[in-house]
């Protein structure tokens, strides 16, 4: 769930919701870097 993957991220649930939906539209590196480990992808392959 978006819960769960904002708790392996280490990130704020509703951080990662924005930047998911795309209300945040140039989220920091860090917290991409976090969400991409926390998918086992890079953040390359977040952004595509």
């Amino acid at each position: 769930t978006q819960d769960d993957l904002a708790k392996k991220a280490d990130v704020k649930y509703t951080t990662l919701t924005k930047v998911e939906s795309g209300v945040v539209n140039k989220p920091s590196v860090q917290t991409m870097a976090k969400i991409a480990k926390a998918l086992g992808v890079s953040i390359e392959d977040l952004i595509k």
